[in-house]
């Protein structure tokens, strides 16, 4: 069994998810909001709050491994750069901990979870309470973080069964800036 945490970064609320994994089942463990208060706050203390909020879920909940939203480039390019903070934060706060950390966009989430890319926010929440059996729709954010958790799930297996029959390294046609390979 693998324990996977989700986390949707976001600067005035950040999304998170923790599921079990156990072959192909999965089993939802929790899921919730860390919210950074007002938009007049300080960037800091909201980072700090980022920060504070995923150390403490790792520590309540012990995942294994982590799986953090990739951050698009908006149209404004200032959303842009305070919501790369923000999710800087959650990934300084992840490896802080020792934590594995998986890396995927919203696109290849929604593709996974719902079978699109282009997939509303109402379509994620209603395959995800689908997939992890749950009582009721999660919340827009938790939902992303829980659609993360369970996107990692899928290609971990994945990433197994590939290693058993293969030897693979990462492909440096897919490196970013000699940074991420995928």
């Amino acid at each position: 069994m693998t324990r996977i945490l989700g986390i949707d970064p976001g600067l005035q609320c950040t999304g998170f998810g923790v599921i079990d994994s156990q072959g192909q089942h999965l089993d939802y463990v929790a899921s919730g909001t860390i919210k950074t208060g007002a938009a007049s706050q300080l960037l800091p203390a909201r980072l700090k709050i980022l920060f504070d909020g995923i150390r403490e879920v790792v520590g309540t909940y012990g995942p294994e491994v982590a799986s953090l939203e990739i951050v698009f480039v908006n149209v404004n390019p200032q959303a842009s750069l305070m919501l790369g903070q923000a999710r800087g934060a959650c990934l300084t706060a992840l490896v802080s901990k020792d934590l594995e950390v998986a890396e995927y966009t919203a696109l290849q989430m929604k593709k996974a979870v719902v079978g699109h890319g282009k997939a509303a926010k109402h379509q994620v929440q209603e395959m995800v309470m689908r997939l992890l059996k749950l009582p009721g729709l999660p919340g827009p954010d938790a939902s992303d973080a829980l659609g993360l958790a369970i996107m990692h799930a899928q290609v971990a297996k994945t990433t197994q069964a590939i290693q058993k029959v293969t030897t693979t390294n990462a492909r440096k046609s897919a490196a970013f800036k000699d940074g991420r390979h995928y």
